[in-house]
């Protein structure tokens, strides 16, 4: 069981070369299980006993599941993000170098692990934007080949690159696409043959590098995986399995994808965003609920941060807690901060550990070390916006950032199970203080 769900794993992670791919993906899967899509530009009618799904910018999704008894209602929120730190085209991306190569100009996006991203094969995924008539389309496009490489400069040319190099991103981090030939460009050439689409109907772009380096179950006893995105695909597609298996007649179930946690979700489809206020509003307007009782309901409510976090490095165990170390394939790893970094406290972490308990799943514990400053994630930023109990959680994993990262093989279905676990209850306040959980 534990293989198959990492295998599932790798081709949800196939199917996302971009975020834009990833939301599609997602999207495909939710309407293939009979959730009914709305778009936020039209009116709503929303049906208890049915279940729905929007997205935002083609790169953040929200489904949920609508109870059918929801005279004490609550919302069971699952939140998690779907972009990756990667380089994007720029728009004048052709460089000549030495008048023989053509390079693309790319700029980061996110923070990633530079030298992961040499010497290996790369291609370009992402959307164009395409007029037709009056209409501007979102056009999908993935360069489905091994495209671009970003090369290291041999030791020969550079003999203390072995002892550190800081890498300049406008000119060490660049892609050599091809070789000149005058008169002749043809990388929008391809873009527009693999979006399907004609060149001069192509506005403009978002196109990112991403990894062709094939995912892959490996070690002694196929205990590990290894793939690009798994920060935060790990998450975005075990919590998704949950979300689907999971049932509850008494609470409004939703699952999140959110788009830009890598550059800090300020965006209008990031976790800062209105996006999930907007979609709970509208669920608590649409089912002919009262402002306050929207309020009642979010006092009951919680919401599951989860994105992936640091196992303890077998050449560096220093770097963790010398407590609260958390490894690949013990579990659901639960994060604190006494700085709210992390959103979780006594209360959501009780309820938590109280799912992990019922579905039969072992969780960690984790925090930084007190001397080393954690970053944040999607909790306390969507905290902003709407105000319930939360924890942040997320699986271990190795080489966070890099362009192929390592997990453990178990703690897929791990998290599978205890979401499924979580989307079957229901949770109530039944006074200041006291939160009851049944199914």
């Amino acid at each position: 069981m534990y293989i198959k769900a990492s295998k599932d794993l790798i081709e949800f992670i196939k199917k996302s070369p971009s975020v834009f791919h990833a939301v599609d993906a997602l999207k495909t899967e939710l309407k293939s299980e009979g959730f009914e899509e709305l778009a936020e530009g039209k009116k709503w009618n929303i049906q208890k006993g049915s279940k729905y799904f929007v997205t935002r910018n083609h790169s953040s999704i929200i489904a949920f599941k609508v109870g059918e008894y929801l005279d004490d209602y609550s919302f069971n929120i699952v939140a998690s993000h779907c972009d990756s730190p990667s380089f994007k085209i720029k728009d004048n991306y052709k460089i000549e170098a030495s008048k023989k190569y053509v390079q693309l100009n790319t700029e980061k996006y996110g923070g990633m692990i530079y030298s992961t991203w040499l010497d290996r094969p790369l291609s370009v995924a992402g959307r164009v934007i395409a007029k037709n008539g009056e209409n501007f389309e979102t056009v999908l496009v993935n360069i489905d080949k091994n495209l671009v490489l970003i090369p290291n400069v041999a030791i020969h040319m550079n003999k203390e690159i072995n002892s550190g190099m800081k890498y300049n991103e406008q000119v060490d981090l660049l892609p050599l696409y091809g070789i000149c030939a005058e008169g002749k460009d043809s990388f929008m050439d391809l873009v527009s043959s693999y979006a399907g689409v004609q060149k001069d109907n192509i506005i403009s772009t978002d196109l990112f590098l991403y990894n062709r380096t094939e995912p892959t179950v490996w070690g002694e006893n196929d205990e590990f995986m290894s793939s690009p995105k798994l920060d935060n695909l790990q998450c975005a597609y075990a919590t998704l399995q949950g979300f689907l298996r999971g049932s509850n007649t008494k609470s409004v179930n939703v699952y999140c994808c959110f788009d830009n946690e890598e550059v800090g979700s300020g965006t209008k489809q990031g976790a800062a965003s209105t996006f999930l206020e907007d979609v709970l509003k509208r669920i608590n307007d649409n089912l002919g609920k009262s402002s306050e009782e929207y309020l009642c309901a979010l006092a009951s409510s919680f919401l599951i941060s989860a994105d992936n976090a640091h196992a303890v490095h077998p050449n560096h165990p220093e770097l963790s807690d010398p407590t609260n170390r958390v490894y690949m394939n013990e579990g659901i790893v639960i994060k604190h901060n006494a700085n709210q970094k992390y959103t979780t406290d006594a209360v959501s972490s009780a309820l938590f550990k109280e799912f992990c308990k019922r579905a039969d799943v072992p969780y960690q514990n984790y925090t930084n070390r007190s001397d080393v400053a954690g970053g944040s994630t999607l909790g306390n930023i969507a905290s902003s916006k709407v105000s319930i109990n939360m924890v942040d959680i997320g699986l271990a994993q190795l080489s966070m950032h890099s362009s192929y990262e390592t997990a453990g093989i178990k703690d897929t279905l791990y998290l599978i199970k205890a979401s499924e676990e979580f989307f079957n209850s229901h949770i109530t306040e039944k006074s200041s203080g006291v939160l009851s959980v049944t199914k």
